[in-house]
């Protein structure tokens, strides 16, 4: 019976859930389609514009009615002025949203030097068979605001080895009253090249268009010279559009990092030895990097049956554009064959690695070649003496 009754406490429950949940989901669609019509929406609905251009950007919302084209219209317009609505940057006199969509347009207004209004109470209109809609909208002549423009960076400060990539994000924004046109430039170390991309992207760009108020992020991306050395760089991102430039401040800091270079005292990769028998190579490390090279190794990766020894086993530090010396000691297997073999060697330290194919020609004993000759020659005798004995018969 107990658990009779729990069964039917929790079917309640989950009843009474459900209830709520279809409730509230039929007072949000209710809410929903309690608003339906066609409405032209401005984000601002009293402006002040300088001429002789101005253009306001609206909005076409259509909730909940069947598509429809609407035709648009203006009233209230002063003598002299001329007023038209824009779409996809041409002229438009209908539009059409689907429904629960918006359809985005704008009121180009040109305005003459002489004009004697200085403000004007525009009335927009969107005319359909089955609904219409208005917009007033409040509109006075001002003084064009001066171009103004700022740069700020994510990260003002990188650091990272010469091998590193390097890339400020800027964010550009155009403080002015209208659309800018705005240049992207650098102020740079010797040596250095820089390239801009839209953020995200990988096309490179030399300027980039900013609305009114609009904020863009730009990547400035680094190339280093190859000889870079370490140390401390200060360098500059610049944006400018009408006479006007701003900049920021920027800081590299270059860490040193070893770079290894393999070879031999004469940079022949090339020698002779005897099968079986240990021949010296000395072989040249050198650290043509920014920074010291500590613990470094040389090793091998010989044909099989070989050995291959190095003294010394490691060189406990190479400073920049300095060498060390190994002495390799290379051993061919006693039965290899007469021949070319090619053996790799490398040289690594932490960040840094070179590789080395050095061409080893293998000899094999003379001693061999003798008792080879000797078996031929008893051989020969053999066979002439066979000749000899059963030939008289």
């Amino acid at each position: 019976m107990r658990s009779a009754l729990l069964a039917a406490t929790f079917s309640l429950l989950l009843g009474s859930a459900t209830l709520m949940a279809v409730t509230t989901a039929g007072a949000a669609d209710t809410k929903t389609d309690s608003v339906q019509g066609i409405f032209l929406v401005a984000p601002y609905t009293n402006v002040t514009v300088a001429g002789p251009t101005a253009t306001i950007a609206l909005k076409l919302h259509n909730y909940g009615l069947a598509p429809e084209p609407v035709i648009l219209s203006v009233s209230g317009v002063p003598s002299g002025w001329k007023a038209e609505f824009l779409g996809g940057g041409q002229p438009v006199g209908a539009a059409m949203a689907a429904t629960g969509e918006a359809v985005d347009l704008q009121l180009r207004l040109d305005i003459p030097s002489n004009s004697s209004a200085s403000n004007a109470d525009l009335v927009l209109h969107a005319d359909g068979k089955e609904s219409k809609t208005a917009l007033p909208l409040e509109v006075s002549l001002g003084n064009d605001l001066p171009v103004s423009l700022s740069v700020k960076p994510e990260l003002p400060s990188l650091n990272g080895t010469p091998s590193a990539t390097f890339s400020y994000n800027l964010q550009v924004h155009n403080d002015s009253g209208k659309d800018l046109v705005v240049s992207l430039a650098s102020t740079l170390p010797q040596g250095f090249q820089a390239s801009f991309t839209k953020q995200y992207d990988q096309q490179e760009i030399s300027s980039l268009p900013i609305k009114a108020g609009e904020t863009l992020t730009v990547a400035m991306k680094l190339k280093l010279p190859d000889n870079v050395t370490a140390g401390n760089y200060d360098l500059e991102g610049k944006v400018s559009a009408g006479g006007v430039e701003a900049s920021t401040p920027l800081s590299l800091k270059i860490e040193g990092q070893p770079k290894l270079n393999l070879s031999t005292p004469e940079g022949r990769l090339s020698g002779e030895a005897e099968a079986g028998t240990a021949k010296q190579v000395t072989f040249v490390v050198t650290n043509t990097g920014t920074a010291p090279a500590a613990k470094v190794k040389v090793t091998s990766y010989p044909p099989s049956n070989w050995k291959i020894d190095f003294d010394p086993k490691e060189i406990d530090k190479i400073d920049p554009n300095a060498k060390a010396n190994v002495v390799a000691t290379i051993t061919p297997a006693p039965k290899a064959v007469a021949g070319d073999y090619m053996t790799s060697f490398t040289a690594s330290t932490e960040g840094s690695s070179a590789n080395a194919d050095y061409r080893v020609t293998v000899t094999t004993s003379t001693w061999w070649g003798i008792i080879g000759i000797a078996i031929i020659a008893v051989a020969l005798l053999a066979v002439l003496g066979a000749v000899a004995r059963f030939g008289r018969r």
